[in-house]
């Protein structure tokens, strides 16, 4: 489809192509100025099985989860069980309108109050809001109320938050949106946070800390007692991002080590299919002293009247993060999750995402260097800095010819601190037999760099679209069919 001259040109439009109904209304129709159309209705005639075969094709050329493996490391791209999204599409679900009173929705509420209580059990935090709708809404979330406790306990003058230089790029522009300044803490030779570092730049100014666990090169952070230790006598607060949860569930008592809120990604972790932009939900669990400044409404239960209800009562909260109450078919996904796996099942899957990463990890290593030698949780990073210093073949040509082996590519050139990166997060949802091809193709791959480095240097060779110039693509769409 283009636009010329202010009308749509349909390229597949063929005068005769399409006979449209004819109206089962007069022509002739009493109707003001202002509601008739002033120009002719411009639409495409195009027969109805060359529209299918049309957007059948386009489908056809998506990469997506369901139709092959999708190794985004800090993604989680699991497989996402169907039975969950057919919950989610029950009617009685997708017809609730978000304005209506708490008294006809108490099936909803008790959903979200139940989602809740498991997210509470499953990190042992003391109070919990679905409200955010992404992971770094959840972020800012999470640091708004330590904000607000941080004023309200007599500390508003703190004005840092630090920040592990392997963080995620959202932990810096939360602190930075909050108002406060993020100030840079080192990893270690192992990968993990460096306490000395970390200890000179604790003071007074000290907000918190915003630390990943597992960090993003899929590292546990073996000191995370002492870290937060040392952060809560300087007067600050912890708090976790949770986007690599899946590597905890069931095993891990986040409130235990320390922790003071911490948001979960419920599109990565339980069930809602993550990618395309949304829809997200990044539901953030606090101790009992952040508790009061959570967002309004807050959803909970009145014993007496055995009711649902919404709290909007709360004089401390730093007040509504979201329209209504966030995403609420992605609280449903996640719900099913849970009580279709249980507590056991969540601890299985969790085992088995981090069996897998260091699985393939051991297939690959001999090929390619693995950034840190420390124990791997559900993901880890490699790097191809000697394959680019010998060949001149960069981390960027080996994901584009991982496309031509029928792989999409890991994460690359994340965390910034390692040179040429591949991020690879397998999840739990993989065969053994997948993994082992993935590895094949990287083996294959790194063998043609030293032997044909050109065949990487142009791939990808089969797509149905080569090698873009990025930065062009992005400033110069092309969406007419068949460029």
């Amino acid at each position: 489809m283009l636009v010329r001259d202010d009308r749509v040109i349909f390229e597949k439009h063929r005068e005769g192509g399409s006979t449209f109904p004819i109206p089962d209304f007069p022509e002739e129709v009493d109707l003001p100025p202002e509601y008739r159309r002033g120009v002719e209705l411009n639409l495409p005639e195009v027969p109805e099985n060359e529209v299918v075969r049309h957007y059948v094709r386009l489908s056809q050329k998506n990469w997506g989860v369901d139709v092959g493996f999708y190794p985004l490391g800090s993604c989680t791209m699991k497989y996402n069980p169907k039975f969950n999204e057919d919950v989610a599409r029950l009617p009685q679900f997708t017809g609730l309108h978000p304005a209506s009173p708490p008294h006809v929705v108490q099936g909803a509420l008790r959903l979200m109050y139940h989602l809740q209580e498991f997210l509470k059990d499953l990190t042992g935090m003391d109070g919990a809001t679905l409200q955010p709708v992404a992971g770094a809404s959840g972020e800012l979330t999470g640091i708004f109320m330590i904000k607000a406790y941080l004023k309200h306990v007599g500390e508003g003058h703190r004005d840092e938050v630090l920040i592990p230089d392997s963080a995620h790029g959202t932990n810096p522009a939360t602190a930075s949106m909050a108002g406060f300044k993020a100030v840079e803490v080192r990893s270690n030779s192992d990968g993990t946070l460096d306490v000395e570092d970390l200890k000179s730049k604790l003071s007074d100014r000290t907000v918190g800390l915003m630390i990943t666990n597992p960090n993003t090169l899929g590292i546990f952070e073996r000191d995370i007692k002492e870290i937060t230790s040392l952060v809560h006598e300087a007067g600050g607060q912890v708090y976790m991002d949770g986007a690599n949860f899946n590597a905890l569930m069931g095993w891990v008592d986040l409130a235990s080590l320390g922790i003071d809120v911490v948001h979960l990604n419920l599109h990565k972790t339980f069930s809602t299919p993550h990618g395309g932009g949304g829809p997200g939900a990044g539901a953030v669990l606090m101790k009992a002293h952040l508790e009061p400044f959570a967002p309004v409404p807050t959803v909970e239960y009145d014993p007496e009247r055995e009711t649902y209800f919404l709290n909007w009562d709360r004089p401390l909260s730093i007040g509504k993060v979201h329209a209504f109450y966030g995403h609420f078919l992605v609280m449903v996904r996640a719900y099913a999750y849970i009580l279709s796996m249980g507590g056991e099942g969540l601890k299985q899957a969790a085992a088995d995402a981090v069996l897998n990463a260091n699985y393939l990890r051991h297939l690959v290593e001999g090929d390619y260097k693995v950034a840190y030698r420390t124990r791997s949780m559900h993901e880890f990073v490699i790097t191809a800095k000697d394959i680019k210093r010998d060949t001149g073949v960069r981390t960027y040509d080996i994901a584009k010819r991982l496309l031509d082996y029928g792989f999409h590519a890991p994460t690359v050139y994340f965390p910034l601190i390692v040179p040429e990166a591949m991020m690879i997060e397998p999840t739990e949802t993989e065969t053994k037999e997948t993994l082992e091809a993935f590895a094949r193709a990287l083996k294959e791959i790194k063998r043609e760099a030293y032997e044909r480095p050109e065949v990487l240097k142009e791939a990808p060779h089969t797509t149905p679209v080569r090698r873009l110039d990025e930065v062009k693509a992005a400033k110069a769409l092309k969406v007419k069919w068949g460029d």
